[in-house]
This record gives structure tokens, sequence and C-alpha cells, in this order.
């Protein structure tokens, strides 16, 4: 399996912001020294659960800070950009990347209508916005003069520079945090990547994927080549000792999402408006905040055999992110490193 570091930091304070963002830099660089196939960044705004907060802007950064690793969006937030906009700017990473830019979207956040409210955006539109800017973004990259008119944008372009580095641009991969989001894309031939689920479910998801493209008439050299374009999420810590995993990582993981619902739960409060319904009182977590499905944390050897179950299901990436919620930089190092010299070679 590929393997890849999400860079998704916390900062707790707006006093953390600088020194997080500066230690984030220093860890796309570690990852990029030691070996890690790509770098994925995330968008999410105004509470400082990501706290470089526009992936754009932070990948041109890494494209001049790295030498190596792939730079992907997990995700783009394409309810919040302007299309042409976020042609021109991935266009130019794509350039200043030598070719490693990979541009993963979506339609915007399902959990926190704040970050639509800062932008003026009704969600309910999020995905409609999406699939236009989408339309647009691969007609620009043709580099050639074109006119839209569509429902969210009236555009007239003479021409479009600069054209991408790569050819005819550079990789675009969706994301799907639903059975159903994942058949659409599926249906459309594509790879996609997966948020954190259980690894049944991550199984039950690939088994359908692959099934969808057999019903489109790929053999199946080519089902296993998409397959293997895949990626899943997970949470990962690795320590010397299982008990030092435990002792750092379950707490860490459980302020870090106490953190990411807490302007979601403080805007419901105050306004009563929340895009999904809030869950009702001992109703069952979603398997992204539970530590049974959503943090692989131990040694070495424990974490080989925990990752190793999610390969078996025919992903062929993992999206692994290793700074846990205020988790400590040097940590965070260490676990960066154990897993490149004890997990690493055996995956």
């Amino acid at each position: 399996m590929r393997v890849s570091n999400f860079l998704f930091p916390q900062a707790t304070t707006a006093a953390d912001d600088a020194r997080v963002i500066a230690e984030t830099l220093a860890e796309a660089k570690l990852t990029d020294e030691l070996g890690y196939d790509v770098i994925w960044l995330a968008e999410h705004h105004f509470d400082g659960i990501c706290a470089y907060v526009d992936p754009v802007a932070f990948a041109a950064a890494l494209a001049a800070a790295t030498t190596n690793a792939k730079i992907g969006f997990a995700v783009a937030q394409m309810a919040l950009h302007h299309p042409i906009r976020m042609a021109e700017q991935v266009s130019l990473i794509d350039h200043l990347s030598k070719g490693r830019l990979i541009v993963g979207l979506g339609r915007g956040t399902a959990y926190n209508i704040y970050d639509y409210q800062g932008f003026g955006i009704d969600h309910t539109e999020a995905q409609e916005r999406f699939e236009e800017s989408e339309t647009i973004m691969f007609q620009a990259w043709k580099g050639e003069a074109f006119e839209h008119k569509g429902k969210f944008f009236d555009l007239k372009l003479p021409a479009f520079r600069p054209i991408p580095y790569t050819k005819p641009h550079p990789p675009v991969i969706r994301a799907a945090a639903t059975e159903h989001g994942m058949l659409d894309i599926a249906r459309r031939g594509q790879p996609f990547m997966m948020n954190v689920q259980s690894n049944a479910v991550t199984a039950q998801r690939m088994d359908l994927f692959r099934d969808t493209l057999r019903g489109l008439g790929m053999d199946e050299a080519t089902v296993a080549a998409k397959a293997d374009e895949c990626w899943a999420w997970r949470n990962v810590f690795v320590a010397e000792t299982d008990a030092e995993a435990e002792r750092l990582a379950p707490p860490a993981f459980i302020e870090m999402h106490e953190h990411r619902t807490a302007m979601r739960l403080k805007v419901f409060r105050e306004q009563g408006l929340s895009i999904l319904p809030m869950p009702a009182p001992g109703a069952t977590p979603p398997a992204h905040t539970t530590l049974e499905h959503s943090l692989v944390c131990g040694s070495p050897a424990t974490v080989l055999e925990k990752l190793s179950a999610v390969g078996a299901t025919g992903i062929g990436g993992l999206i692994m992110q290793f700074r846990l919620g205020a988790l400590s930089y040097e940590d965070t190092a260490k676990s960066l490193t154990l897993f490149r010299d004890k997990v690493m070679p055996h995956l």
C-alpha cells in the first residue's frame, strides 16, 4: 500500500496558530525526508481544527519546501472556491511542484454549517456548485477560450494561463463519505477517497466499488488498477510499546473530537441550525469518532497488524493522520519516524 501523512493540525486557541502552522510545515518537511508517498491537506474554517485553513495556499508553500512527496487535497471544499481562480491556483502549484499535485475535491463539509455561512454560501447548493465548478475547471485546463453560462457562474475567458504542467491536468479524485457517494463515483469509472470507516464497512465498500466497475465492462486488471488508486483514512500513532501508545494517543484523540464538535454545538445552541440532524442522546456514535474504528495505535507490530487488515480490503493507499489534537510535534515526529522505520517496510 502507498502510505501518506494527513496534515490536519489543531490549534486549540488563536494564540496557538503561529506555533502550530510552523510545526506543520516542519512536519511536512520531515514527512518528505522520511519517504512517505503523499502529504495530504485539509480545509476547514473559523474553528482552529485545521490551523493553516487553506490547503491551496499551504500546498504552494509545500511545493517549495518539499522535493519528493506528492501533495494532495483531502479535500478542497469546492462550494467555497471560484472555479477559475481554483483552476489557476492548481495549475500554478502543478508547475511549482513539477507535477506532484493531487487534486482531491469534495462539495464541502457535511457537518459545519458555519463554513458556508462565513463565505455567504447556502449549504444546500454545495453539491450543485461542486459539479458546475469541476466542469468549468476541466474546460479551463484545456487553455482555450470558452464561455460558460450555468446556475452559479457566467464566464467568458479569452484563454487560460498557465496551462497545467501535468497533461492534460493534475490527477483529480473525489471524496465520498457515504456509500451512495462512493457508488456515484464508481459509476463514473473513477477511484475515490474514503473517510474513516470500520474495517468491515471499508471492505464492503471496496467490494461494491469493484463490482460496480465490473458492471461497466472493465476487466479484472483494470478493476484492480482502479482499486489501487483508492484511499482510506485512519488516525495512526506509533510508539515503542503498546503501553506508551495507549498513554498518549487515546486522550489526544478524544480531546481532538471534542474540539472538532465544540463550534458546531455552539452554533447550534445559538442559531438552532445544523447540516445533519444533531445526534440524539445515547445514539451510536459514527465510526470516525470512536477509538475502536478510527484510531490505530500501538507498538510497530500492533500497528502493522491493524493496518494489514485495512490492506486486505484491496484499497491501494492509506491517508494517515499522525498528529492528533493537541499531541506535541515531538511525539508526532517520533511516531512518523517509527512508522517509517518499523512499519512501512512491511506494508
